[in-house]
């Protein structure tokens, strides 16, 4: 890829760091490199499909962070309504934790939209459907119902049996 990807995307509030493209701690296998020279396993067709089941969710996402954003601005503009009624400091930290509640869910959003996007670059580049991990070809159920993933069931299985390992190490 010619072009360099951001590190982090900017919400109003938070830097959401973007998922990095190395390899899961611990677990032996393909490099990122590996993955630009493997080819997808998908039809044209396919290829297709999963692009347009990714703009769709795409859009989605999108229409949820301007939805988010125009409930905080309502709530920014509450807040500073001098209204006759009484204005509680417990009021005033609930309405804090729910800006605060939607800042957080504008990052998440923003962080999903990246991992899109780069399924995208994935599609245009003729390397999705490819596990970044193992080299070896992502169940097509699999990608109907995490169209952005990048690695395989039995190397999530991996991660999570590392993970649990790890955790009982400590």
């Amino acid at each position: 890829m010619a072009d360099k990807q951001p590190e982090h995307l900017e919400s109003q509030n938070a830097a959401v760091p973007l998922h990095s493209e190395s390899t899961i701690e611990g677990v032996e296998g393909a490099s990122p490199q590996d993955e630009i020279d493997k080819e997808t396993p998908f039809s044209d067709e396919e290829l297709e499909h999963f692009k347009e089941l990714i703009l769709k969710r795409r859009k989605a996402a999108r229409d949820d962070i301007e939805r988010m954003r125009d409930q905080v601005q309502e709530a920014k503009e509450q807040a500073n309504d001098n209204s006759a009624y009484s204005f509680h400091m417990a009021d005033a930290g609930t309405d804090a934790m729910e800006r605060e509640k939607l800042h957080l869910m504008i990052a998440r959003q923003q962080k999903y939209i990246g991992y899109l996007d780069r399924a995208l670059e994935r599609i245009k580049n003729n390397t999705y459907g490819i596990c970044r991990v193992t080299g070896k070809p992502i169940a097509k159920e699999r990608l109907e119902a995490v169209p952005h993933t990048e690695i395989s069931i039995e190397a999530k299985k991996e991660q999570k049996r590392r993970k649990k390992q790890n955790d009982n190490d400590s």
